[in-house]
């Protein structure tokens, strides 16, 4: 018989809605799914101006889900960066510095054609929920 894995929707009025059919994040078991998160502000919904301004709020939106699952950015353990200029791989690596430490989750950055409501930058995130104990090679 297979085992039961816990599932639960994580959700949080910090940040902003599901602009779709989709939940702001799903915990399955210890692993944490987060949604793609824009530069939207969560109170008003509008796109910040500027690469630099959506990079922070895409990650204090992220910051708003983990914590609303129990967790923070020292829980990621990967990132999908999505920008609609490749050219901006280095301001939002910038950005994104403040916020992940090292040890730094996995990442990929790709390139795309658009992203909703035409923001520059999106990026989603996977995290363990729970103790985190790091070891060494």
């Amino acid at each position: 018989m297979a085992q039961k894995v816990t599932r639960q929707i994580i959700s949080t009025a910090n940040a902003p809605g599901a602009i779709g059919p989709y939940s702001q994040a799903v915990r399955a078991g210890n692993t944490i799914y987060l949604s793609g998160s824009l530069g939207l502000d969560p109170k008003t919904g509008d796109l910040k101006e500027g690469i630099v301004e959506q990079t922070h709020q895409c990650l204090k939106n992220i910051g708003e889900v983990l914590k609303a699952a129990g967790a923070d950015y020292g829980h990621v353990v990967k990132t999908t960066v999505l920008l609609q200029d490749i050219k901006d791989f280095a301001t939002v690596n910038e950005v994104y510095g403040q916020y992940f430490k090292a040890p730094y989750p996995a990442r990929a950055a790709y390139q795309v054609a658009a992203l909703p409501k035409g923001g520059l930058v999106e990026i989603e995130a996977v995290a363990i929920a729970g103790e985190i104990e790091e070891v060494q090679n």
